[in-house]
């Protein structure tokens, strides 16, 4: 990068494509890496945390990196692909330094990080940090507005220290456009500190979309820091099936009170599901399929199926089911598959179209068996009905997938590479 260019502020930069010399994409920054130096010199920028093929978070060396815009990052064509390992020394810029109560030297005010701007030195291949973008006034970005000014390094202190209640706004703001998969990626290799902090700032249903991405020991690090009201409202918001594997992680004295304070419609799905030996239908199922009376048309299916928050597989299919509608139902009559809501019109009673060939699961049904149904029948969602006839939920392919992989597989995931910390 040509000596003089402007600085930029790391926020534009996240989630910003890498490319090689070629413009083949390498992967997204989701983070930049500096070391803190003493007195007032501004940080020195070591380099970016870029992830790539499969969530796998590596190091990318300034050193190695031609051109830096907001729009694009450009390498030098060599990557590691170690996986990352942040060192004692090292912060995380949006991870870390975001958010944190600093005091401008001059005066003695305590203001809030918004951002911060790095820039190359002159003739070198080295960046600092140069400028410091803070808010006068309590709160971050999203609070209370005060005035806003960016200001040199120099003249605030307090990046070294560690910081009690440092907020989350600025960083999540950063983040906002990040699938929950994602964003659980971030979270995991942020600090236990920081980790607390931001699903602290992170409202009831963000954070219970990220938990369910989460390892299982995140995810139970992240209820315990909770007040055990804000905890039952993330575990409500959470799908049932989710909340009951978080909950059977928890001791029996701590899994009962937090399912006291759920309200006692989602408490008594998650207990039923907690009723089911884990590697069965019953164990793996969800209690929120879509059920429709006999008497619902196509057009009311089809509206039932664009809810927003339904995940595709649970989109893939109706079920046809006499009064009650919430599981446990009144008698199952058969599916309908969405592509046989597409060829009809929308008039037409779901009950003249269902599929009821397939027997369905029972509570009971032991995971391969579930395994190789969804895999015979080219299904991906299966009812589960108990013996008087009942609906109880659907087993979606991606929770079958969940529990056959290794007990492991999202730490595995997050931590892809093999080999020592970056270089």
């Amino acid at each position: 990068m040509a000596a003089g260019a402007p600085r930029i502020f790391v926020s534009h930069l996240s989630g910003v494509a890498v490319f090689d010399p070629n413009g083949d994409q390498v992967g997204r920054v989701r983070d930049l890496v500096a070391i803190l130096r003493v007195g007032r010199r501004p940080p020195r920028l070591l380099g970016i945390v870029v992830e790539v093929a499969g969530r796998r978070l590596i190091f990318l060396p300034m050193t190695r990196v031609t051109g830096v815009e907001s729009g694009q990052v450009i390498t030098t064509g060599v990557v590691n692909l170690r996986r990352f390992e942040q060192r004692p020394t090292e912060r995380l810029i949006l991870g870390e330094l975001l958010d944190r109560r600093v005091t401008l030297v001059e005066s003695g005010e305590e203001v809030t990080v918004l951002d911060v701007a790095i820039q190359q030195l002159p003739a070198r291949r080295d960046w600092e940090i140069d400028k410091v973008f803070v808010r006068r006034g309590k709160g971050g970005a999203l609070r209370r507005k005060g005035e806003a000014l960016t200001v040199e390094w120099s003249a605030v202190t307090g990046f070294s220290l560690e910081e009690h209640g440092q907020g989350a706004e600025s960083l999540l703001a950063t983040f906002e456009q990040l699938r929950p998969a994602d964003l659980a990626n971030v979270l995991h290799h942020l600090s236990p500190k920081r980790r607390g902090e931001v699903a602290a700032a992170l409202d009831d249903d963000r954070l219970a979309d990220v938990m369910e991405e989460l390892p299982d020991d995140d995810q139970v690090e992240i209820l315990g820091k909770l007040k055990d009201e804000r905890a039952a409202d993330v575990l409500e918001a959470m799908d049932p099936d989710d909340a009951a594997d978080l909950l059977s992680e928890l001791p029996e004295e701590d899994k009962e009170r937090l399912l006291t304070l759920m309200q006692p419609d989602d408490a008594a799905d998650v207990r039923r599901l907690l009723s089911y030996e884990e590697r069965t239908a019953g164990g793996l199922m969800t209690t929120e399929p879509i059920v429709l009376r006999p008497d619902a048309t196509v057009a009311d299916a089809l509206a039932r199926v664009r809810q927003q928050d339904l995940s595709p597989a649970l989109a893939a299919q109706v079920y046809v089911c006499r009064p009650p509608d919430e599981t446990p139902t009144g008698k199952y009559l058969g599916t309908v598959h969405f592509q046989r809501l597409l060829r009809d019109p929308p008039f037409t009673l779901v009950s003249s179209i269902v599929d009821n060939d397939l027997p369905p699961l029972s509570p009971e049904t032991p995971l391969p068996a579930v395994t190789s149904f969804l895999a015979a029948y080219n299904m991906v969602a299966a009812p589960v009905v108990d013996d008087s006839g009942s609906l109880l939920g659907a087993v979606t392919v991606d929770d079958v997938l969940d529990h056959l992989l290794p007990d492991d597989w999202r730490e595995a995931e997050f931590h892809a590479a093999e080999g020592d910390s970056h270089g």
